[in-house]
């Protein structure tokens, strides 16, 4: 009995050893902070700071943010914020920015080292070497309130876009800068150094944005079907790209960023592993990183004397103050407004673990003194409680402003009601169909995906329907791991043509993703009597798909659409959707048209993406096809017969295309129609020859 209460008295000795306790009480905090927090509106973030603050070895002991547990799970939650970062940036939008990322960062380097260095030099009275490590120290910020704005939909705002490139530009500066003054302060600037990060960066460069995708694309092929063995996949990339850098003298933040940006392409944003992905991080791993930044803080030394105090301020001030510059000046350069300045500095405002880790060095290479290094304990805490603030208000802001934005003719249509309706013929044959809904079904929208099977009505119609629900389960379970609803549709009819227009009508569907039956390459089968019959008596958006190669092993976009394709109704629905798509993929679109197509596209809509290029002769489509190239996912937007914009050379175009690109996957779509007759009665119809 002795020997039993001894045993349950040092499981409860401060700090606790025990990692089951460790990990209950964390995940305690976890769930605990957000809902307190939310009465009195302050972002669960803090919730989780503060806490640690409270448990951590400065505060009640609980555990010691030196436990080999608690450090291993702040390591994958700051690797895992970086990578996400890299994940969810919208590549065409950074490439359009890239040069407005690289003028934030300059100016959110030099700015805080600018006003950093003066202050700890004269007014602090610290030498060359301390003052230009703590000044980068102001440099650097890390993106601990990214989670807000991804969490509130603005992630792909300019704003945003040009902050995470500037972040990675500029912790890559200070690194360097860190490096420069650590040989210095050993008694001479050794610039062997340099080749060897020089010589680091262009292997790791090699093996993370050439060779990983592609094997990544493998794999992906591969294990299509084993959707945990993807995750582990992309784990394992994740930290193996932070391990490779760090062979090479460089913080492994660098490395899954990069890493975020290497598989950008090929997880699209709407995809059961992005949810995966998000989950896993934004529910444990983030969380317990700011907690364990919490576990730093040491609130006792400002009892310590005036000097703690003066130098935590001090830094504070100056490290808001750099930040606060810096957001101005990419303002006043780029014209952004008010609430996107307030955005850029929330994001870069926040100092931990880069920052951090930068202190650290220099305190235990004798640069930096004790105050330093405590001081910037209190730094970290209150930047990250003023970005954490500042960032919420202005992506609040933001969120409702795009929210409460007119549609523009580009972006009309009840797309918070669409409904997409999949016609599936054979369950064990559906490609890649039920992912092109998934990734085109607009976010807002309240309605779920319908998969449509149409049965004969004979004998076995009942066992047909319980054997066609069964088969589908599995696209059900990966569109529930996405957060897209699906459901199943069954219905019963002699020809599947007239089951697929009822229910499409019964349904109200918006646009319907169909694909078709027979061997690739046969287009009069393709478009035989079922499809044909569709499309002359279903007046909605079609989608008419050959899609047999995974949808993320495209590099771009070809849309041909002929003239007058703006006049019909369902025009800003294809435009829409293409768009969607290309953000999505994460692939720029090539758009072969006419110029006052592409006019009232670019009127309405940003086209930074976008590649036009005017293509007016059909007498002889087909030679469009020398723009598109291997890895090209081409999209033929076409018309019915009586419909504005029909032209006699699109009933054979499908079939020429065909035949020339056999192994593409291609997407012909039949916009909801705009019959000529009406139009010629509107006086505002001009004839676009």
């Amino acid at each position: 009995m002795i020997e039993l209460l001894s045993i349950s008295q040092n499981k409860f000795t401060l700090p606790i050893e025990n990692p089951v306790l460790i990990f209950a009480i964390l995940l305690f905090i976890i769930l605990l902070s957000p809902i307190l927090l939310k009465r009195f509106n302050v972002p669960s973030i803090i919730g989780w700071i503060l806490a640690g603050v409270i448990i951590g070895p400065y505060g009640l002991n609980w555990i010691d943010n030196s436990n080999s547990g608690v450090e291993m799970f702040s390591t994958i939650g700051l690797l895992y914020i970086m990578f996400i970062v890299g994940l969810e940036l919208d590549f065409n939008e950074f490439m359009l920015n890239r040069n407005k990322s690289l003028t934030f960062g300059f100016f959110t380097f030099i700015i805080p080292l600018i006003v950093g260095y003066p202050i700890c030099h004269y007014l602090l009275g610290y030498d060359s070497n301390a003052s230009f490590l703590t000044a980068s120290m102001f440099s650097t910020h890390t993106l601990v309130a990214y989670p807000i704005v991804s969490r509130m939909g603005v992630a792909r705002n300019q704003a945003v876009a040009i902050t995470v490139g500037g972040t990675i530009l500029t912790d890559t500066a200070v690194l360097i800068l860190l490096a420069l003054i650590l040989s210095n302060s050993d008694g001479g600037l050794d610039f062997s150094f340099l080749l060897r990060l020089i010589l680091s960066l262009a292997i790791f460069s090699a093996i993370i944005f050439m060779i990983v995708p592609r094997i990544a694309k493998w794999f992906f092929k591969r294990a299509d079907s084993e959707k945990y063995s993807n995750f582990i996949f992309v784990l394992f990339v994740v930290f193996a790209s932070g391990f490779l850098v760090e062979l090479g003298g460089i913080e492994p933040i660098i490395g899954a960023f990069a890493a975020g940006l290497a598989l950008n392409r090929l997880i699209p944003h709407s995809s059961a592993l992005m949810n995966r992905i998000e989950f896993f991080g934004n529910a444990l791993f983030i969380p317990i990183f700011l907690i364990s930044v919490g576990m730093l803080v040491d609130i006792s030394i400002v009892l310590e004397g005036p000097r703690t105090l003066i130098v935590a301020l001090t830094l504070t001030v100056v490290a808001l103050l750099g930040k606060w510059l810096a957001a101005f000046a990419t303002q006043k350069t780029f014209k952004y407004s008010v609430v996107q300045r307030d955005l850029i500095f929330g994001l870069s405002s926040s100092h931990a673990a880069a920052t951090l880790a930068i202190i650290l060095v220099g305190f235990r290479a004798g640069i930096l003194d004790e105050y330093i290094l405590n001081g910037t304990i209190i730094l970290i805490l209150i930047t990250c409680l003023i970005a954490t603030i500042v960032t919420q208000r202005a992506a609040k802001i933001i969120a409702i402003n795009e929210e409460n934005e007119p549609l523009t003719p580009a972006a009309m249509g009840e797309f918070a009601q669409e409904k997409i309706l999949v016609p599936i013929a054979n369950p064990l044959n559906i490609g890649h169909h039920v992912e092109l809904a998934m990734l085109l079904k607009d976010k807002k929208s309240v309605n779920s995906i319908s998969l449509l099977g149409v049965m004969p009505n004979n004998e076995e119609v009942e066992k047909n329907i319980v054997s066609f629900r069964k088969q589908l389960q599995e696209y059900i379970s990966t569109a529930t791991a996405a957060e897209v609803d699906v459901d199943i549709v069954t219905t019963i009819d002699h020809n599947p043509a007239d089951g697929i227009t009822r229910i499409a009508k019964e349904t109200m569907t918006d646009l319907v993703i169909l694909g078709w039956p027979g061997k690739a390459g046969l287009w009069d089968k393709l478009l035989g009597e079922k499809i044909e019959q569709i499309v002359k008596n279903l007046d909605k958006n079609l989608f008419v798909c050959h899609l047999e190669q995974n949808l993320i092993t495209h590099k771009r976009i070809v849309v041909i659409s002929p003239p007058l394709a703006e006049k019909e109704d369902g025009f800003a629905l294809w435009v829409n959707k293409i768009y969607k798509l290309s953000a999505e993929l994460s692939v720029p679109i090539l758009h072969l048209g006419h110029p006052q197509t592409y006019k009232i596209i670019s009127s309405s809509r940003k086209t930074g993406s976008v590649v036009f290029q005017p293509f007016t002769d059909w007498d002889n489509p087909i030679s469009c096809g020398d723009q598109i190239k291997e890895d090209d996912l081409i999209v033929l937007i076409s018309a019915h017969y009586g419909y504005i914009s029909h032209l006699p050379v699109l009933e054979t175009l499908p079939t020429r295309l065909e035949n020339r690109f056999p192994n593409h996957n291609k997407i012909v779509v039949y916009p909801k129609r705009n019959i000529a007759e009406e139009l010629l009665e509107n006086d505002d119809f001009v004839f676009i020859p």
